[in-house]
């Protein structure tokens, strides 16, 4: 997902756009994660950029996605660029970090 939201429409209030974008970030992660996984790989991972354009838009996690989205309503910006590419991972788990952190 490639896309700049914006912000300013003439009978749409800002509030309702930033909820609509919103409903469209969580519904697009959702899509992703029921797509069926390759073989050698547990899980989708996310590489996600945020910015007020496309030029300027720098990389972030994908759970600071409503925050950043928070700070876009907060600095009343007119529009906000937002890209999210899923790409196949693998789970981080706790035993795992736990036996790197030992050696």
């Amino acid at each position: 997902m490639k896309k700049t939201f914006e912000l300013i429409h003439p009978k749409i209030k800002p509030a309702r756009l930033i909820e609509a974008a919103r409903r469209d970030v969580k519904k697009y992660l959702k899509r992703e994660n029921k797509k069926s996984i390759p073989d050698d790989f547990d899980c989708w991972n996310f590489d996600c950029k945020f910015g007020p354009s496309q030029e300027e838009a720098e990389v972030i996690l994908s759970s600071e996605i409503s925050k950043c989205i928070s700070e876009a309503e907060a600095e009343s910006l007119k529009s906000f660029y937002l890209e999210i590419l899923a790409k196949p991972g693998y789970k981080k788990s706790f035993a795992k970090l736990k036996a790197l952190d030992e050696e």
